[in-house]
């Protein structure tokens, strides 16, 4: 395992001869010897096995003392690892046998005997090594002159580069010869520890406690370490000794990494994850995790860490049921975080949905086309599946399973096989996707539909003569129910014809978004909701001035209300209208609505047409009540969504619905809008309000 260099030159001490440690480049093994030797290593570890002890036959080279040093092995600029470099000292041991027979009788010395003693001495010396959990052995071939074949005379030293050996470790080291003419050296060394780095969690607070010497000056940075991608800078702080470092346990993710260096020159920075495989953290990666719509049919999932998911689209009908994966004929797709994801439709659809999943459990699911799109439409999603030799079936998608058309079973689909299969075939399906392998065809149902709901009529012809007749019989008892009945009836049917013109400027694309899942969600109510986002193609033909007379003019005559949605933009624009508005007036692009619309609306206010018309509205935590002019304070100007039950009650106007259902569907609406709203009001990097604090330790 790599050894940070921070913590090495913790570990090592302040004294500035250990922090600068030899760097080795490479991960091979070395060995060079001293002046007038030559040496060699041999390729690859050797058998650690010493042997028995045997005799010299004359003068040996042997190991006399060995001598450690701490390097760093380094296979990138960042990338070291702590190594042990052994010096073996050799010497000359034994002397030269004189034959007993020259002595005794006087025989003349044989020149092919006095050769061996004048010739070069050689060596086979072997390293042993041991630090759990490694065990190593290593030949070094050494040679020596026969002009420094002194005996008893040192000549020299072999060093080897070298044992790699972690922080704290104990090590052992044996040097012997091969055959082994004397007892092996050996050596104990207790290499520094590594200073601590505990995590503890208080409470809903994270304390990171890293240990280093009093007075020690260095840098301390937090980040999100994604891939891909380079490292995402979140919080940076210069520091001297002792630290703790406090997180809120919703500030954690599997990527949050520590980012340590000296504040020395030329220093090694060092990283550590603590977090990878904290539960808390990967559940808070799920909640900040998004899914953003990238036009035009494309999607993203913003997150600070990789997240180990698969995605792939599913169809949503509009009656609230599960979302049906498209699996097949479209594969699912491994996720990957913040980059650009392209499923192949040919054409998008409101009911196209992205599910985001891991192998456990579903974790996220947006429509991330309703809002550019509409709302969901009543279609049939009928999947075409085809074989070999152009064998073609047809099936439609529903709750529970893929219906074949012409089959009989009790289904919907079952029952208009024939007519979709008919759709199908004179082109009033639209093709969504198409490969060899099969295509997705939406096919619209308002037809049918309609057919279904003239049965409807009928049989509620029947239900009234039954209540006439009812009242006929027991009128005092239906009397009073028959109220209530008309009441309600009265208001759903003023609840459908009222209309609603939102205007908006549009500050940036999540302002967008977020208007868009409002009007998405009044249109639920149900209200009859105009705003551009969906009138793009008429907004560029007709202008934007046109477009709102003629959308303002149209809602007003039918009893609707103009609904003025208030934001930092829509403010500074009212402004400069206030002030000036000949220059204001071309400043904008061509699809902003609310700005052709303020040389009309603005009359209104003035002389004071504008109550019972319109209505204000902005965000909460987006605009404070005291930035909206004080001229469009004539007209109720609601807090959203804090104040929605009395805003929708203004919309839907005198025929609003009794509290109680008021408060059903202001609290529908505030779902519709959380999701956008958290997406508008989270700050990019990092959540408001987050941020760890840094207090010494004494």
């Amino acid at each position: 395992m790599p050894v940070p260099w921070f913590f090495l030159s913790l570990a090592l001490g302040r004294n500035p001869v250990v922090l600068s440690l030899e760097r080795v480049v490479g991960p091979q093994d070395t060995a060079r010897c001293s002046p007038g030797l030559s040496c060699h290593l041999w390729d690859g570890d050797v058998l650690c096995l010493p042997g028995s002890l045997v005799s010299a036959p004359g003068p040996m080279l042997v190991p006399t003392r060995l001598q450690t040093e701490l390097v760093l092995r380094c296979y990138k600029e960042t990338d070291c690892d702590l190594c042990v470099r052994v010096a073996v000292h050799l010497a000359v041991h034994g002397y030269w046998e004189e034959p007993e027979d020259e002595e005794k009788f006087g025989i003349a010395e044989d020149p092919e005997i006095e050769e061996p003693r004048n010739a070069s001495l050689q060596a086979h010396v072997v390293l042993s090594f041991q630090a759990y959990p490694t065990a190593r052995c290593v030949l070094l071939e050494v040679q020596v002159p026969a002009a420094l074949v002194q005996p008893g005379q040192s000549v020299g030293s072999v060093v080897f580069d070298c044992f790699e050996a972690a922080l704290g470790a104990e090590v052992r080291i044996w040097s012997y010869t091969q055959p082994r003419y004397q007892k092996e050296l050996n050596l104990t060394q207790q290499l520094p520890a590594l200073p601590g780095l505990n995590v503890s969690a208080d409470g809903d607070d994270v304390r990171l406690v890293l240990d280093v010497p009093e007075e020690m000056r260095f840098g301390l940075s937090l980040y999100w370490n994604q891939v891909p991608g380079p490292a995402k800078p979140w919080w940076h702080r210069n520091l001297t000794g002792p630290q703790t470092i406090t997180l809120n346990h919703t500030d954690l993710v599997p990527c949050l990494c520590i980012q340590v260096w000296p504040l020395e020159p030329d220093s090694v920075r060092t990283s550590i994850c603590p977090f990878r495989e904290d539960p808390r953290a990967h559940r808070n990666l799920w909640r900040a995790a998004r899914l953003q719509l990238l036009p035009p049919r494309a999607w993203r999932l913003d997150a600070p860490c990789s997240l180990p998911a698969e995605a792939t689209l599913c169809w949503q009908a509009p009656d609230g049921g599960p979302c049906q994966p498209l699996v097949p004929p479209l594969p699912r797709e491994n996720v990957t975080v913040n980059k650009a994801l392209e499923f192949p439709l040919l054409k998008g659809h409101p009911n196209i949905c992205v599910q985001v999943s891991t192998w456990e459990k579903q974790e996220l699911q947006e429509c991330l086309w309703a809002d550019s799109l509409g709302p969901l439409k009543d279609d049939m999603l009928l999947v075409e599946t085809r074989g070999p030799q152009d064998n073609r079936s047809l099936c439609a998608l529903e709750s529970s399973g893929c219906t074949p058309l012409l089959s009989r079973a009790s289904t919907r689909a079952a029952r208009l096989g024939g007519p979709l299969l008919q759709d199908v075939q004179s082109g009033q399906c639209l093709q969504l996707w198409d490969d060899d392998l099969g295509a997705l065809w939406a096919c619209p149902m308002e037809k049918y539909i309609h057919r279904r709901w003239a049965l409807v009529w009928l049989a509620c012809l029947l239900l009234a003569a039954v209540l006439f007749l009812l009242l006929l019989l027991k009128k005092n008892h239906v009397k009073g129910w028959l109220r209530l009945l008309k009441e309600d009836v009265r208001a759903g049917a003023a609840a459908r014809s009222r209309a609603a013109l939102l205007l908006y400027s549009a500050d940036d694309a999540g302002f967008e978004r977020l208007v868009g899942a409002l009007a998405s969600a009044l249109f639920q109510l149900p209200l009859r909701v105009a705003v551009d986002l969906w009138s793009r193609r008429e907004l560029s033909a007709q202008g934007p001035l046109a477009w709102f007379h003629a959308q303002r003019r149209q809602t007003l005559q039918e009893g609707g209300v103009v609904v003025l949605l208030f934001s930092p933009g829509a403010v500074a624009l009212c402004r400069e209208w206030l002030q000036d508005a000949t220059s204001a007036a071309g400043a904008h692009g061509p699809h902003d609505a609310f700005a052709a619309s303020l040389s009309c609306l603005l009359p209104d206010f003035l002389q004071g047409r504008a109550p019972g018309r319109y209505v204000g509205a902005y965000f909460d935590r987006l605009l404070s009540p005291d930035a909206v002019p004080a001229l469009f304070r004539s007209v109720p100007v609601f807090s959203l969504p804090s104040q929605l039950p009395d805003f929708l009650g203004t919309l839907q106007g005198p025929a609003a619905p009794r509290p109680w259902r008021l408060a059903e569907r202001a609290e529908q609406v505030s779902r519709a809008l959380q999701p956008a709203l958290d997406s508008c009001f989270r700050a990019p990097g990092t959540g408001r309000g987050m941020g760890p604090e840094a207090e010494n330790r004494t």
